[in-house]
């Protein structure tokens, strides 16, 4: 009954109010008179239990774990600057501001992460490819080659290829990802 109320005054607030319970200001609906606190709780999410064949299985999970931690918040941002840097080109008159522009953007970011990007591992470089894909739909390749043209985005995806990588790689959180995914959802909810 008390999850009743609780869903219903999330659903079908008549009145809403702030009291102080404990010091702390809440919002309050009421329901048949009667005034209950409605506090919005985060999601959290439960996973089924993780079985490790052998131990080098539950380390390579647990290096997962700390390459997240680590390359998650510089595809963040990045995600972040390529937002930024396409609703300012379509402020900006014709395509040699945009150029101009683009070039700035580039040098900025070389400045800003070139010295991050040279501190991760190889596999941690994989995987910011793939979390990049994941915050923004495109896959890095598809996001060099519209900033920059397709000659770069050949480029860049040459160079990659030397390493056994790939600007073109997707993120696939239904199949091969799926235990990164996991890992990036209760990372984000601070679970981990």
């Amino acid at each position: 009954m008390t999850l009743f109320a609780i869903v219903y005054c999330s659903t079908h607030l008549k009145a809403q109010e702030k009291q102080s319970i404990n010091g702390y200001l809440v919002p309050m609906c009421i329901y048949n008179g009667d005034t209950i606190p409605s506090i919005q709780l985060p999601t959290v999410y439960i996973f089924k239990p993780l079985k490790f064949k052998n131990e080098k299985e539950r380390q390579e999970y647990y290096r997962l774990i700390r390459n997240v931690k680590k390359v998650y918040p510089i595809s963040r941002e990045i995600n972040q600057a390529i937002i930024e840097t396409y609703e300012y080109l379509q402020t900006l008159p014709n395509e040699k501001a945009r150029q101009k522009h683009i070039k700035r953007v580039e040098k900025g970011l070389k400045d800003q992460y070139t010295a991050r990007m040279k501190k991760l591992s190889f596999t941690q470089g994989k995987l910011l490819i793939k979390l990049v894909d994941r915050q923004s739909n495109q896959t890095s390749y598809e996001l060099v080659k519209a900033f920059m043209g397709p000659f770069k985005a050949g480029f860049y995806q040459a160079f990659a290829a030397l390493f056994g990588a790939s600007l073109k790689k997707e993120y696939d959180p239904q199949g091969e990802d799926k235990l990164t995914e996991r890992v990036v959802l209760m990372v984000e909810n601070g679970q981990i």
